[in-house]
């Protein structure tokens, strides 16, 4: 079956945006298409992974705009904090380091082509200010996956920003044909556990490097 949109989709669309879902199932039997609320997405079938492009999301607060090369130098500032990485490890990446990575990012895709990359950054609607940022890592393993994370810099942190934008990206991922979302969190990194839980997921027995798989 084609995946259903959301009861109530928590980020703006504009009338004529087309949605397009990725994977395998039966179009609509009359046209191919389905209409939620004043948006239109067509499920498209394919015989092998397609992976979708990043689009702007808005929600009530916040706009989640498709990762470009040169948001690493917004970017390296505010995520140059040692506090970001308490539970994940590592130490925050200098602004070279976040350019190359983000240069690897924007491809959309895997130097294979085995797994799709989406990455958003997280801007404040009124402010403008960016506050940090949610991705997606999509692969087929006989059903479409896709693995998310989210940062929100420690300024802006304790507001709903990551659950808003975490669960405007799931949604958006739910109607591109991802049927299964999976998180891995560190079990004493509270927030995050709580952003996973916001978004449906439930943990598993599966841990890795000290953190807990949790899917949905």
């Amino acid at each position: 079956m084609p995946p259903s949109p959301p009861s109530s989709s928590k980020y703006t669309c504009r009338p004529s945006s087309e949605f397009v879902a990725y994977g395998r199932g039966p179009p609509n039997p009359k046209d191919g298409s389905k209409r939620t609320g004043s948006c239109v997405y067509r499920v498209v079938v394919t015989s092998e992974a397609t992976w979708p492009t990043a689009e702007v999301l808005e929600t009530e607060r916040l706009v989640l705009e498709p990762l470009r090369i040169d948001h690493a130098t917004e970017l390296a500032p505010i995520l140059k904090d040692e506090s970001l990485h308490n539970f994940i490890g590592g130490r925050p990446a200098t602004l070279t380091e976040l350019r190359k990575r983000y240069t690897r990012q924007v491809a959309g895709h895997s130097a294979d082509g085995a797994q799709g990359w989406l990455n958003w950054v997280v801007r404040h609607r009124s402010s403008g200010v960016a506050v940090g940022t949610v991705q997606a890592t999509l692969q087929v393993a006989g059903e479409l996956t896709a693995e998310v994370a989210w940062v929100v810099a420690s300024p802006h942190q304790r507001q709903g920003y990551a659950k808003e934008a975490a669960a405007a990206m799931a949604d958006w991922l739910r109607l591109h044909g991802v049927e299964r979302l999976v998180a891995h969190v560190h079990p004493e990194h509270e927030a995050s556990v709580s952003v996973a839980r916001h978004l449906g997921l439930v943990p598993t027995e599966t841990v890795d490097d000290g953190e807990v798989r949790w899917i949905r």
